[in-house]
């Protein structure tokens, strides 16, 4: 009983169904492009009132090659392709950028290894304990680091 109790969280999982909507979707979005480039676009580019791209085929060794079917499926791949660009991918790729969070600006202050106040970076003497910095006291000390 437990499989079948972790089979249908599975299923019912939020994200699982979510991706069986969108394949739906997306299978009933390619049969409308595909429509519309066989029906509407590929006789407009073709020569009117003579042949269809559907129509174009070439006969080599008794097998015959559908080259219009392949130009009609090579153009409905390319209209996909710019709206899931133009639709989707750009549109995420602003929102993206909008909230990526900045990197925080670089300190411009230090803690005095002798006294802890905030002093600034440059300082080579505390202003508050008076203590002069030496190079090694002055370089930022690690996280969690007392200077010895």
């Amino acid at each position: 009983m437990k499989i079948f109790d972790e089979f249908k969280a599975f299923i019912l999982r939020g994200n699982l169904i979510d991706l069986a909507i969108a394949i739906v979707i997306g299978v009933a979005f390619t049969a409308v492009i595909t429509a519309l480039v066989v029906d509407i676009i590929t006789p407009i580019i073709s020569i009117p009132g003579k042949i269809t791209f559907s129509a174009i085929t070439l006969t080599l060794n008794g097998s015959t090659l559908k080259i219009g079917d392949f130009l009609n499926a090579v153009i409905s791949f390319v209209i996909i392709a710019a709206v899931l660009f133009f639709f989707v991918v750009k549109p995420m790729n602003v929102l993206m950028a909008r909230y990526k969070p900045t990197p925080e600006p670089p300190s411009e202050t230090k803690e005095c290894p002798y006294c802890l106040s905030s002093i600034p970076v440059n300082a080579t003497r505390c202003a508050f304990c008076t203590s002069e910095l030496d190079a090694a006291a002055t370089a930022q000390p690690a996280v969690g680091v007392k200077p010895s």
